[in-house]
């Protein structure tokens, strides 16, 4: 193994311990086991976001000497803010070796993606889509990342989590089919009735025109009678 390596190895798993000592709000990382140059992280969304309720799997791929170089950063989940499965052009990312700073640890260069995931500055990788499309992303990602081999094998907490939430969404969807199927036969019931009720509403009305034409007859009648007497 180069001492480059070894350097990077060194300072990644130092950069893990910190990362576990300090974690950072929405984001959670683990290595790879197999090779601790690629990492995986995964976002949750924020609140007051067009990402809340969404989790985010993503990449890290360090160079063999790191930290005096950055990393690729990819997303590998569909979020309406980045392309999956292509290196981002971050400040933070190996697409701009220039303004890195090899001070900066694993947990510098996730809380700068977050941080740029919320705002709507465009860069290479970056792509537009509404709130309204973001959102519906965030409802599609956790069944997305249930399929993920890494996500299920890194994130076991996440997976458990995940499951719970699709179950707990599946069971209010359901809850409100059944209040709105319950809302429609009423109101079914409701025009049924109605319409039964429309012939002899009918009827009834007509009823009435009638009275009370002949009372307006006998008025008149009456009225031309005291007027003849009267003369």
């Amino acid at each position: 193994m180069s001492s480059k390596h070894c350097g990077a190895t060194a300072r990644l798993k130092q950069d893990y311990m910190k990362l576990k000592k300090d974690p950072i709000p929405y984001v959670i990382a683990e290595p790879n086991p197999a090779n601790i140059l690629e990492w995986f992280y995964v976002v949750i969304g924020p609140e007051n976001t067009q990402y809340e309720g969404g989790m985010y799997l993503g990449k890290l791929v360090f160079p063999r000497d790191f930290p005096f170089k950055p990393p690729s950063i990819y997303m590998i989940t569909p979020n309406g803010r980045f392309k999956t499965n292509t290196r981002l052009c971050l400040s933070m990312s190996d697409f701009h070796p220039d303004t890195w700073n090899p001070a900066w640890s694993v947990s510098t260069i996730l809380t700068g993606l977050l941080s740029f995931m919320v705002e709507r500055s465009p860069t290479l990788g970056s792509i537009e889509m509404s709130d309204y499309e973001r959102r519906q992303l965030a409802a599609r990602s956790l069944r997305f990342n249930l399929n993920d081999k890494n996500f299920c094998e890194l994130f076991p907490d996440l997976v458990q989590g995940t499951k719970e939430e699709l179950d707990r969404r599946a069971q209010e969807e359901l809850k409100n089919r059944r209040t709105s199927n319950s809302r429609t036969g009423l109101q079914n019931s409701l025009n049924e009735h109605l319409d039964q009720q429309s012939p002899m509403n009918g009827a009834i009305t007509n009823i009435c025109f009638i009275i009370g034409l002949v009372a307006f007859a006998f008025i008149v009648k009456y009225v031309l009678r005291s007027i003849a007497a009267a003369e």
